[in-house]
């Protein structure tokens, strides 16, 4: 029985690093290096991971060059993948940080996690994206995320099949695209109608979470000049997941969370910055963080 199973899109990420500026049409721009890293769910994956999580990813891959670099680099954070649909081929994202944000190009063939993957593993723990609620086995918790095109295939209409949800993550903008709101508190307080927990991302605002008519915010310390702040939600996803199967409160859970993707963008790629259990901990106890009760247990 597996912790957690990400079922959310694999990317392989090549990530251009000391972009001299933005092109634009018709212009060459130079940039440092190229990493290749996972993406998407797999960032997800890996922070849970590094954190002492028993992780998986069910996430479809291409048996390509892509896809075994994905493979290869999920092996060596200790993240099984457990796919058994192929991908036409590997989902990939050329990422362009620049100036404290970063701008995306992806190709994804479509190809999505299947049902019996998931159940197969019996898992305590299932991310997954919104348009896959129903990949979730119903005795697992489910911890759901929103991309920018969920929020537009639901705009003003969130599925009615988020009721119970143990978790849904939003950002801003996918909160307000959801709900049709205009404001982030009206929205968060719509989601969390349905979804037990409802936590929203705000850049460099921190979060807010809402649970039990409840509203904690958290904001890290800043960070004036992220290098790269792709996967943060991803990042933010993995150690909340992290501290609530390790039994912290639900305010402490947003605090973990939000550290962690805080103290990550100071690096290259998605999972440059991950950090593991002990150095998580060991930054939160410097900001006074309560540690979640399991923290540690499960390591081996």
């Amino acid at each position: 029985m597996l912790e957690l199973v990400v079922a959310t899109p694999v990317f392989l990420d090549l990530t251009f690093v000391g972009l001299e500026s933005l092109p634009t049409l018709g212009e060459e721009k130079f940039a440092a290096e190229m990493v290749r890293t996972p993406g998407g769910g797999a960032i997800t994956a890996i922070a849970a991971s590094r954190l002492g999580v028993d992780a998986a990813v069910a996430a479809p891959l291409g048996e390509d060059v892509a896809g075994d670099l994905v493979r290869g680099a999920l092996a060596d954070e200790g993240v099984k993948w457990i796919g058994t649909r192929p991908a036409p081929r590997t989902p990939t994202t050329v990422v362009l940080p620049f100036g404290g944000d970063r701008a995306m190009v992806t190709i994804d063939p479509g190809a999505r996690t299947q049902s019996a993957d998931v159940a197969a593993q019996s898992p305590r723990a299932v991310a997954a994206s919104l348009d896959q609620l129903f990949i979730v086995p119903e005795s697992s918790l489910a911890y759901i995320t929103c991309g920018d095109d969920d929020s537009r295939a639901y705009a003003g209409r969130p599925p009615a099949a988020l009721k119970g949800v143990h978790v849904l993550f939003v950002s801003k903008r996918e909160a307000l695209a959801l709900t049709g709101r205009t404001s982030v508190e009206d929205a968060g307080a719509q989601l969390a109608e349905l979804a037990d927990t409802v936590v929203v991302t705000l850049a460099s605002e921190g979060a807010m979470a809402l649970h039990n008519g409840e509203v904690t915010r958290y904001v890290a310390d800043p960070v004036t000049e992220p290098i790269d702040t792709t996967g943060a939600g991803d990042l933010l996803a993995g150690a909340y997941i992290w501290a609530d199967l390790r039994g912290a409160e639900p305010a402490d859970r947003l605090r973990w969370a939000v550290l962690y993707a805080s103290l990550a963008v100071n690096t290259p790629s998605g999972i440059g910055g991950a950090l593991t259990e002990a150095e998580l901990v060991r930054a939160g106890n410097a900001r006074d963080l309560v540690p979640p009760p399991l923290a540690g247990a499960f390591t081996g």
